[in-house]
């Protein structure tokens, strides 16, 4: 392991989550949006994360290989994918532009399926984890400074 490897690590956690804070805020905004250039409602967001899986530098000698994958390497962000599993909400609004014009739910308006709970939960958890991150940083620097104060 390299001696910035802990801060490293820590950028990366700190980078998808300021992410992942970015596409809940965008979830927020539009969560009243019922036209977008692709059509129909505004689809809620969510980030995925995936370790990042370079050449470990470290192995552990009491665990067999297929076990242990070595030292983490930090996160990277895989894809933002919309959710398409979560139904919409349907409002009755005959007055509404975007309304439904024909079929059984005709006056009907298409609202996202973004929970405005459901995203300030997020954006706690990435916030949360953004910190605990930085703290990482900010322990690995102080310990980098006190190593070099054994040298005085």
């Amino acid at each position: 392991m390299g001696m910035f490897t802990s801060i490293n690590i820590a950028a990366s956690g700190m980078t998808a989550e300021r992410l992942r804070q970015d596409v809940i805020a965008d979830n927020i905004a539009n969560q009243s949006t019922t036209r977008t250039p692709e059509g129909g409602a505004f689809r809620r967001s969510r980030v995925v994360l995936r370790p990042k899986t370079d050449t470990p530098y470290f192995r552990l000698p009491f665990l067999p290989d297929q076990w242990d994958g070595g030292a983490g390497e930090g996160v990277r962000v895989s894809e933002i994918q919309k959710d398409y599993a979560a139904e919409t909400r349907l409002v009755y609004d005959p007055t509404h532009p975007d309304a439904i014009k024909t079929g059984p739910r005709t006056g009907y308006v298409e609202y996202p399926n973004v929970n405005v709970v459901t995203e300030m939960v997020d954006l706690i958890s990435a916030s949360r984890a953004y910190e605990a991150n930085a703290a990482i940083a900010n322990g690995a620097k102080a310990m980098f400074m006190k190593a070099l104060e054994i040298g005085r």
